[in-house]
């Protein structure tokens, strides 16, 4: 495995475009007697193509261990609508909250090529869980 792979062991590709994202649990922000658990998700938005293209907007799925859903949908990510060069690529971290020690979360970019054509890249399933507890969620 290379070493971005270590790093971020959950990736999809959508044509030039690969998400990859490093889960990690927040126990300085969880409360898990009040049912408050957080994690942290580094993500890294990779352009293979010859073209720059710009992430216009996110749309989440969070399942918590319970099997509840929640969609979580807007424009860009933490504010901002970065432009990704060919052969670049961005990192943000964001975080998400859950009442249950486990669950996941999986979604979609939008993305617009120079031409202002959109269209849609995939972002990996991946599973939030409690360091060494077996998942609940998957």
């Amino acid at each position: 495995m290379s070493v971005i792979g270590q790093m971020f062991p959950y990736a999809a590709t959508t044509g030039g475009i690969t998400v990859r994202v490093a889960p990690h649990y927040l126990p300085e922000q969880s409360d898990p007697e009040r049912g408050y658990h957080v994690w942290a998700y580094h993500v890294r938005v990779e352009n293979a193509g010859d073209a720059p293209v710009r992430l216009m907007a996110r749309r989440w799925i969070i399942t918590d261990g319970d099997g509840r859903t929640e969609e979580v949908v807007g424009d860009g990510v933490v504010g901002v609508q970065p432009l990704i060069a060919p052969g670049g690529a961005y990192d943000y971290v964001s975080g998400c909250p859950l009442p249950t020690p486990s669950g996941r979360m999986e979604g979609r970019y939008v993305m617009m090529n120079e031409d202002g054509e959109r269209f849609s890249v995939a972002i990996p399933a991946f599973p939030l869980d409690l360091p060494g507890k077996r998942p609940a969620v998957h």
